[in-house]
Formats: structure tokens, sequence, C-alpha cells
């Protein structure tokens, strides 16, 4: 005769399975959702961020004749200039919309601070701006060079980089890449 198992090895075997299949589908399924949520999250938030910084530096060279390449600079700029405040404050004549050039963010308003650092590892974004020299000879008719001018412009460029790769703001190197997003 076969002696059959106590009822008590099965039902903690059972048991085992479930456990462990529990443990799968929140391994397998839930987890890797949450990170691509957070991820999708993380990108959104930077990728605003940034939009405001290009907001920031263009608002900052239509006074300065220059960009900025400290970030300190541009969120001071942003808090204590009269005349953001009156860009934020403005309305659009003809859509009655109004033209205040930041984006809120996702917790649904803009905040200069946040600017400072990115939303996934709490770096600070990389802003530089382009310094070039420009030279130029003077010579007169006879072929003779009189003298030759050289002009540094400093801040004609920026770039702005998110040290998480979520992507970047401007060029250094290209006019035609200025103002320009990486995901646009």
């Amino acid at each position: 005769m076969v002696k059959s198992e106590p009822w008590y090895i099965h039902a903690g075997l059972y048991t085992i399975i479930v456990v462990l299949i529990i443990v799968l589908i929140k391994v397998a399924i839930i987890d890797p959702k949450e990170v691509v949520n957070e991820d999708k999250f993380n990108r959104k938030e930077s990728r605003l961020r940034m939009q405001n910084l290009k907001e920031a530096e263009i608002l900052y060279q239509k006074k300065f004749g220059k960009f900025s390449g400290d970030i300190n600079t541009l969120v001071d700029f942003i808090k204590n200039d009269p005349m953001i405040d009156s860009v934020m404050a403005a309305v659009d004549s003809v859509s009655k919309k109004s033209s205040n050039p930041f984006i809120s963010l996702s917790s649904g308003e803009f905040v200069p601070d946040s600017l400072y650092k990115t939303p996934k590892s709490q770096q600070r974004y990389i802003v530089e701006i382009d310094t070039s020299l420009s030279v130029d000879t003077v010579v007169n008719r006879t072929g003779k060079i009189l003298r030759v001018d050289s002009t540094i412009v400093i801040g004609g460029r920026y770039y702005i980089e998110d040290p998480d790769g979520y992507g970047t703001v401007g060029s250094l190197d290209n006019d035609a890449l200025k103002n320009t997003a990486s995901w646009e």
C-alpha cells in the first residue's frame, strides 16, 4: 500500500507557488511600468525646464545683447528684473491670451528655482555660451596692410544640456540651431 503525503505538504507547496507567481508578476509587469512612467515624467519635466531656460536666455539676450552662460544669473534675472514681470503679465491684444513665454511645469506652475536642477538626478543643467574671435585686415589701395582689427564676441550663442540625457537646446557652433531644442 502506497502511503500518500500529508495534506499540509501540498498546501505548503501551493502556497509557495502562489507567492512565487505574485513576485513574478510584480517583478515582470508592475515594476517596469513604474520605471517607464517615472522616466516619462522625468523626460517631460526636464524638457519643460529646458524650454523655460531657453526663454530666459532669449529675454536676457533681448535686454543685454548677449546670452548668459551662468544659470544663477538667468534665475536671478527671472526673479528680479522688472522686464520679466511685465513680459509675464502681458496679454496679446488680438487673442486676449497671456503672452507669458514661460511654460507651467508638471506641478501646474512656473517656479524659477526649478531651473537649477534636473528632476531625475538633481544635477545642475549645463549652460554654456560661445566666445568667438573675428579678425579683419585693413588694407590700403596699394595693398599695404595698415592694421589687423580683432573683435572678441562673447555670448553670441548658447547651449543648454540635461546631464541625464533628455536633450539639449541651442548650439555653440551653428547659428541655425541657436534656439532649437533637440526633441523638436
